[in-house]
């Protein structure tokens, strides 16, 4: 008996490739050429390009926890991803609505990581606010990509959109 071999959703990794080199090119302009803690005005009392760093995770999680969580972010990021690599592996390479979420998970977290291990920190540049009344925590690119990842994962697992006809 002759097994037909169906394409994977590994190919969706040319999206993380896609994050990864966007958020490393990103953060190479923000580090060249912003100053650090300045806010640069990009859209007045709503957006500011802003330089800063962050140690810890999402909203500064962990940030003054003594060194060690560079190493568990790390570890954490490589475990995330490389589950998500799996599931993509057994993923139909036509299911967009769970191969792009994956992926850009994937990107944002290693993204994030190159950060890590090679600044011990993660750069962050963009800033929004409301006037001058609430700024929400600076983040990058890495960042948005995680965040739109998830959530669309947990949308698509909320919504699972229209079945398709069994393959016969």
């Amino acid at each position: 008996m002759m097994m037909r071999v169906r394409p994977n959703a590994l190919a969706w990794l040319l999206v993380s490739v896609l994050v990864i080199a966007l958020d490393q090119w990103s953060k190479h302009w923000v580090l060249t050429s912003l100053p650090e803690y300045t806010a640069v005005t990009v859209v007045d009392g709503f957006w500011n390009w802003y330089r800063t760093y962050n140690t810890g995770a999402a909203f500064s999680f962990l940030a003054n926890a003594g060194g060690w969580q560079t190493w568990f972010f790390t570890v954490l990021a490589f475990a995330v991803s490389g589950l998500l690599g799996f599931w993509l592996s057994r993923t139909p390479r036509g299911d967009w609505r769970s191969a792009l979420p994956f992926a850009l998970v994937i990107g944002g977290a290693i993204g994030n990581v190159i950060d890590r291990l090679q600044h011990g920190h993660v750069v962050d540049f963009i800033q929004w606010h409301w006037k001058d009344a609430y700024y929400y925590p600076a983040f990058n690119i890495a960042d948005s990509a995680i965040v739109c990842g998830a959530v669309m994962i947990a949308l698509f697992s909320i919504f699972p959109g229209k079945n398709k006809p069994a393959a016969r």
